[in-house]
Formats: structure tokens, C-alpha cells, sequence
């Protein structure tokens, strides 16, 4: 069969990609034979035996490695992903402030201390409040900074009763949401006799999970804790453990001192190293401020394959072509060509949007200074999501900068109609300014 010759790694781009499909075949992959595409028979007999009660649906080990599988895109890189997880701590410790904190992030997409934010849509059930206490505590946290993607509500249904339909309806109506808060969920729960057992704790979970999972997000799940200790901190979550082995993993709050500022938050689950942050609580704002993490974030070890490839393609040449016979034999790596086709083959990028002036310089700047970290981003899949991400977040900053040196320096549509030459040479200072601090906390880090 004549073999197939194709990039080992696709031209980066600036715009918007086509959509890559998940599946084992694609263009932005080595692969040494033309596809395996299902004949109608196949098809039709697998649909036969999928509707036999006694037919256990199966997949190869084979199967398993070639296939594709969207990667979950972190909320904040390092710290929230989405699923469904318990936030939890003692009543009146400062959890609905470092919810609103997480919220508001989220919603901007403004790093959340040394953390990257994506930015999306995000619900706030704050089920213990009213809209007055709200409003004083998200002005002193923030003052007028605020932002049309973070939506607030003081009441909603219970679970099972309503709830379900009124999450399913926002969702809906707002596609970009990427987190709910749920504060607290004793107060969504269905209330029964066997309320606390662990079958009914589980069943609550993995029903909330069922919807996160299902719509691509993450449920934040508000909660208290107990007021004896464990062993393991985290069984000390009020109720059964059925919560926890549903969730996908779970926050815990908790302050050195009941009068002290300082706390800590463990963070334990399964798209996350386990870690431990220090946070200080600003008294004028009541934000929470990161102090130090315990435990370094996790990082992918080298691929030396990969390493290998990278210093082939990106030597002198910015991309290769050539079959994964010829690789191996360029590369001289004592392995099947195959298994350079499953190492290659690059998962489909969640969303493909433009990427403007900022993206691209930061892209150039991945690509002459942080050659690792731009090859891990190619190879995730990852690559023209995060310069998105990045092209808003600076565009976001700049925008704001602007507009506060403008008011500081009383810089008005009246001297712009009175003066026009001196408003533009104060706007073009402005705005210098501005791309300078852009850059340095944005583009070129």
C-alpha cells in the first residue's frame, strides 16, 4: 500500500482552524493506511448487537490507543476543571467570598493569582443570601469592575423538583457557561428520611455530575464541613463519603485562627495534583490572596520521542512531510512506525476562534523562548484555544488601563472636540503606556 505523507505537526495558525474530528482518523496525524471506514453491513450489525440486553459493548486495547479523546480544558489552570466538585468549609469562614472571588474570574477572564482563567458564561445560586447583601459584598470586593457574563440568583428549586429544568434552561440560553456555583447545596438537596445515607448522597452526586458532564462545565458544590477532626481532612465533609466518591474531587477551607485572616485550601482530585495553597484574606476588600502553594504544579514529563521530532522539525525547517517509516529511520528511534502515528496524533481543539495582534505576538514569543511549553500546547491540542484566550485577556487589560489613565489624566470627548491634535498625542502616550504593561504581564512572561 502506498504510504501516506502528511505533516507531523500542522502549520500553527492564527485564525479560525476547521473543526479536527475526534476519531482515530485524521488529517493532522502520521498514518500509514487510508483509513478504516465501517460498511453499512458493519454498521448495521453493530447496531443489532448493540440492541441485545445480553451484549456487553466492548473496546480493544488496541482501539483504546487510537482513538481520540477530548482532553477536558481547564477553568483555571491548575486548580478547577470541569465536573462536578465540593467546596467546603466551616460556616461564616469566608467561602461565599472566595466563591464570588472564583466566579468573577471566571466571568472577566482575569488570572486568578499566578493562575491562567479561561473566560466563560458563570452561574451564581447564592442560596443564603438576598440581592442587597450581594451587592455590598461584591462592591467592596470589586468595585464598579464589573462584567455582563456572571449571573446571580437568591432562589432556585431543588433537585429533582425543578432544579434540573431551570440549569438545563440557563445553559441553553447562555452556550459560553463554563461554571455554577451552587451555594449551598443542603439548600437544593430533596429532603427525606433517608437524607444522609450513603446511596442517597452518591445518588445526588452523580446526578449533578450526569449534567456537568454532559454540558462540558463545572458544578462548584458549596458545603459544610464537621466540627470533630479525621484523619484524612477530607472526611470531614458533612455526610456520608458517597458525596466525595461521586464528586470529581473537592476544596477544603480552613483557617489556622477562627479571628486570624490566614487560611489554607487543600485541593484534591482527578484532573489535579493534590496541593495545598496559603491564602491571606485582605481586610479592606476581603479578597483572598495567594501566598504559596505547598505542592508545585504537576507537569507532564518529557516524551523523549517527541523531543526527538521537535529537534528534527524544528531545527531548520518548520515542519517535516514524509511517511512514519521514514521518520523512524530519520530519527534512528528502534520502535514501530505506528506508535509514532498515536504520539502524533493531534486531539481536536475544543473551539477555534481568532486570534489577533496580541495571540500572535505571544505565539512568536512561545515559539523562540518557550519551545517546550509552545510544543506541549501544539501537541494537547491546546494551542489556538489558549492564544484566544490570551488575545482576550490582554485586549481586556489594555481596554481598562486606557480607559483609567484617560479618566486620571481627564482626558474627555470635549478636549478631543476643542483640541483634536492634543487628544490624540495624549491618546497615543495612553496607549503606549498601556501596550507596555500589556506586554509585560500578558505577552512576554
Amino acid at each position: 500500500m502506498e504510504n501516506k505523507k502528511e505533516k507531523t505537526a500542522p502549520d500553527v495558525s492564527v485564525g479560525a482552524d476547521t473543526e479536527q474530528p475526534t476519531s482515530k482518523n485524521t488529517t493532522s496525524s502520521i498514518s500509514e493506511n487510508g483509513g478504516n471506514i465501517k460498511s453499512f453491513e458493519e454498521l448495521q450489525r453493530e447496531m443489532q448487537l448493540r440492541s441485545d440486553p445480553s451484549y456487553l459493548q466492548t473496546i480493544s486495547m488496541n482501539e483504546l490507543f487510537d482513538t481520540q479523546y477530548r482532553s477536558k480544558q481547564p477553568l483555571i489552570d491548575g486548580l478547577l476543571y470541569p465536573g462536578t466538585y465540593i467546596f467546603a468549609g466551616s460556616p461564616k469562614l469566608g467561602k461565599s467570598f472566595l466563591m464570588a472571588q472564583l466566579a468573577y474570574h471566571v466571568s472577566t477572564g482575569t488570572p486568578l493569582w499566578n493562575y491562567t482563567t479561561r473566560k466563560g458564561t458563570v452561574l451564581y445560586l447564592a442560596l443564603e443570601d438576598d440581592y442587597r447583601r450581594l451587592q455590598e459584598r461584591l462592591y467592596r470586593m470589586f468595585g464598579t469592575e464589573s462584567t455582563d457574563n456572571l449571573y446571580f440568583s437568591v432562589s432556585a428549586s431543588q433537585l429533582g423538583n425543578g432544579l434540573d429544568e431551570q440549569l438545563a434552561r440557563f445553559v441553553a440560553e447562555h452556550k459560553d457557561t463554563k461554571l455554577i456555583i451552587i451555594d449551598t447545596l443542603q439548600k437544593v438537596r430533596e429532603v427525606g428520611g433517608d437524607n444522609y445515607s450513603y446511596a442517597n448522597d452518591y445518588q445526588i452526586m452523580a446526578r449533578l455530575k450526569s449534567f456537568a458532564d454532559a454540558h462540558g462545565l463545572c458544578l462548584l458544590l458549596v458545603h459544610h464541613t464537621r466540627k470533630q477532626n479525621a484523619d484524612d481532612k477530607f472526611d470531614m465533609i458533612s455526610g456520608t463519603s458517597g458525596l466525595l466518591g461521586a464528586a470529581d474531587g473537592a476544596f477544603l477551607l480552613q483557617k489556622e485562627k477562627r479571628t486570624g485572616n490566614a487560611a489554607t485550601l487543600e485541593v484534591s482530585g482527578r484532573d489535579q495534583q493534590d496541593q495545598k495553597l496559603y491564602l491571606i484574606r485582605n481586610t479592606e476588600t476581603l479578597l483572598w490572596d495567594l501566598q504559596k502553594a505547598e505542592t508545585e504544579l504537576w507537569k507532564e514529563p518529557p516524551e523523549p520521542l517527541l523531543d526527538e521530532i521537535a529537534e528534527l522539525v524544528m531545527k531548520d525547517n518548520p515542519y517535516w512531510e514524509g511517511s512514519p517509516t521514514a521518520l523512524v529511520a530519520l530519527i534512528n528511534v528502534d520502535i514501530q512506525p505506528h506508535v509514532i502515528t498515536r504520539n502524533l496524533t493531534l486531539p481536536e481543539e475544543e473551539e477555534s476562534r481568532v486570534v489577533g495582534v496580541w495571540g500572535q505576538r505571544h505565539l512568536r514569543y512561545l515559539n523562540e523562548y518557550r519551545r517546550s511549553a509552545y510544543l506541549d500546547l501544539l501537541m494537547s491540542g491546546r494551542l489556538n484555544s489558549y492564544l484566544t484566550d490570551v488575545e482576550e485577556q490582554a485586549q481586556e487589560r489594555f481596554e481598562r488601563i486606557v480607559e483609567q489613565m484617560k479618566q486620571a489624566q481627564g482626558i474627555t470627548e470635549q478636549l478631543k472636540a476643542d483640541n483634536a491634535w492634543e487628544w490624540v498625542g495624549r491618546m497615543n502616550n495612553i496607549q503606549a503606556c498601556a501596550r507596555e504593561i500589556v506586554d509585560r504581564e500578558r505577552i512576554y512572561w
